[in-house]
């Protein structure tokens, strides 16, 4: 797997927690698996005992060439190999891909030497590899060169690649001459292969040149093949539908667990939920300086406080309603500067009923996940998502826009969906504020006047399985499938 963040070594996002989670349930499965990561400065404050592979690398660059070397550990608990490419002037740096909200300007320089460093380790460290498993636009440039530079080298002839989009609104995308430094040939920047919109691609690299395509929900993969949500690659990924899969990610339930979380002040499960999630809830309202009221319902937010999270449409809808219902409000995130001032000054004017928290604290979002009767996602796009599933385990009723993760995850609760004891949350399918608050309401009348049935809904999602365990499988099958038909077009 190739990766450039993985928890507990470097995170900004999901990325990290997939490729922390994802390696060691695949080697649990019975699988070889090794993890290769940038040497990124986060690294070496997070990681314990890394050592030297005693292999160094130069990697051509453009006109130079630039070396580094490999260093080594393996991931916590596991016997799951971590290789890091070490090369201090790319990557010993405050940030992984930028600064201050600004992009390195030599990221492409920078991923490049990874992607090529990637490849040669193979060698160097004499690798017997079935399958490169690729992730994100900073490893696009693999499954490219082992096409066109590495596919007749030995040790390479039978080797798979699977590139799976997390997000496809981050793209890798640089100016046309950037093309010099990856070292390829000219003739691949063209409209069907490495050119997008007059610049180079890396991510688009990764769509056109590997075996097989996957993303992180079933619904997503379906949605980046239209014009609305595939950001001017919806032609590309189209014209490669029958290799593109989608696979949900995973929970780490050692990590969420109400049962066993030490985050909480009260721990509870599926077979008593009621007395500790209340008891989560008085909690927090006394922390955070909230009314403490056991039967106001107490809606969260936990994420990117910005449009794609649906920053706006919870804010309109926070304003009405503070106006016309009686709920609370928990929020925390950062983002963007205008949402947090206006998030800011509603949490002064109502003090009471709203309570926010510009910063990342994981043990509030724990707290939070406990507490919150409801989780309000209004994602515009939402790739798989994972706060939902948090909350399903954690009895907090998910209400969400109907897209990605969100759509494959959450079963809309209506007369039939409760019948039949599927109904785990609630849904909206427009992405409107009324569509948004339509759906809220639902799901606060049904809090208030409908106990039985808000049971139901909070012991259906509480006893699904939306593990790693589940997803790994799914992984491996895909895997098989891939180097299955390396194989047969080998023998053709």
């Amino acid at each position: 797997m190739a990766t450039t963040e993985a928890v507990p070594f470097a995170k900004t996002g999901g990325l990290a927690d997939v490729c922390g989670a994802l390696p060691i349930e695949l080697a649990s499965l019975g699988h070889e698996v090794t993890l290769f990561m940038p040497a990124f400065r986060q690294v070496f404050e997070n990681a314990d005992s890394i050592q030297h592979a005693d292999v160094e690398l130069e990697i051509p660059i453009g006109n130079q060439v630039v070396r580094g070397s490999i260093l080594t550990t393996h991931l916590p608990d596991s016997n799951v190999r971590v290789y890091f490419i070490q090369q201090d002037e790319y990557f010993d740096r405050e940030g992984l891909y930028g600064e201050a909200g600004e992009d390195y300007r030599d990221n492409c320089q920078r991923f490049v030497f990874f992607c090529r460093g990637v490849m040669e380790a193979i060698r160097l460290l004499e690798l017997e590899v079935d399958i490169i498993h690729c992730n994100d636009w900073q490893t696009g440039l693999i499954p490219a060169y082992l096409q066109t530079e590495y596919r007749g080298a030995q040790g390479y002839e039978s080797i798979a690649t699977l590139f799976t989009i997390h997000n496809l609104a981050y793209q890798g995308r640089f100016w046309h001459w950037d093309m010099l430094l990856t070292g390829l040939d000219w003739k691949y920047f063209n409209w069907q292969q490495l050119e997008y919109f007059g610049d180079l691609s890396l991510l688009k690299a990764g769509v056109v040149f590997a075996d097989a395509i996957s993303t992180v929900s079933v619904r997503y993969a379906d949605e980046i093949q239209r014009p609305e949500l595939g950001c001017g690659l919806d032609s590309a990924l189209r014209h490669r539908h029958d290799v593109l899969t989608g696979i949900l990610n995973g929970v780490d339930y050692e990590v969420w667990n109400p049962e066993t979380d030490q985050h909480l002040p009260h721990n509870y499960s599926v077979k008593a939920w009621q007395a500790g999630k209340s008891a989560c809830k008085t909690e927090l309202q006394k922390k955070l300086g909230l009314t403490e009221s056991p039967h106001t319902p107490l809606i969260g937010f936990i994420g990117r406080l910005a449009e794609q999270k649906g920053a706006d449409i919870i804010i309109e809808v926070m304003k009405k309603w503070l106006h016309q219902r009686s709920v609370q409000w928990v929020i925390l995130g950062t983002g963007d500067e205008r949402v947090e001032e206006r998030l800011a000054q509603l949490s002064q004017e109502y003090s009471q009923r709203v309570a926010t928290c510009m910063s990342f604290s994981n043990e509030l979002a724990h707290n939070i996940e406990a507490a919150a009767d409801i989780f309000l996602m209004p994602s515009r796009y939402e790739p798989c998502g994972l706060n939902q599933l948090y909350s399903l385990r954690y009895g907090t009723v998910p209400v969400v826009h109907a897209t990605g993760g969100l759509y494959d995850t959450i079963t809309d609760c209506n007369e039939d969906t409760l019948a039949a004891e599927i109904a785990n949350g609630f849904s909206f399918g427009n992405y409107t504020t009324s569509a948004c608050e339509a759906a809220l309401s639902r799901a606060c009348d049904t809090y208030q006047n409908r106990r039985d049935a808000w049971e139901q809904i909070v012991a259906t999602g509480m006893r699904q399985d939306w593990s790693w365990r589940r997803s790994a499988r799914q992984y491996v099958d895909l895997y098989q499938q891939i180097v299955s038909r390396i194989k047969q077009t080998i023998c053709a």
